[in-house]
């Protein structure tokens, strides 16, 4: 899914493949926390990540952020409505057993749960 980046990116060889582990050494976080993650989903999930650690163009978008996570996070970048529409029609079967992916996780055991 990063292929898109494989030209211009700021990310490594090594950030790319880390992209696509269901437990990725990036974020710690697992696709799979509440099942099987359906594959044309996921790939949206892992197209996400690429975009936010390799396109070179985001600076615009960055924001500092101020939290005990992250000390910056995107906001606003302009999405294409086609990408948007795909990415609900590939998930909207998917299930996930948390309404708000960004907060409430418990990470005492170093991975969220």
């Amino acid at each position: 899914q990063c292929a898109l980046w494989r030209d211009n990116a700021c990310c490594t060889a090594n950030t790319s493949a880390a992209a696509h582990e269901d437990r990725s050494h990036l974020y710690n976080f697992n696709w799979n926390h509440c099942g099987a993650l359906p594959p044309k989903c996921r790939r949206h999930f892992v197209q996400d990540t690429c975009l936010y650690e390799c396109d070179p163009n985001l600076g615009p978008w960055i924001d500092q952020s101020d939290t005990s996570w992250r000390k910056e996070r995107i906001l606003h970048v302009p999405l294409c409505r086609e990408d948007c529409e795909q990415w609900w029609e590939d998930c909207r079967d998917a299930l996930t057993c948390k309404d708000n992916w960004h907060r409430g996780w418990n990470w005492s055991t170093g991975e969220h749960r």
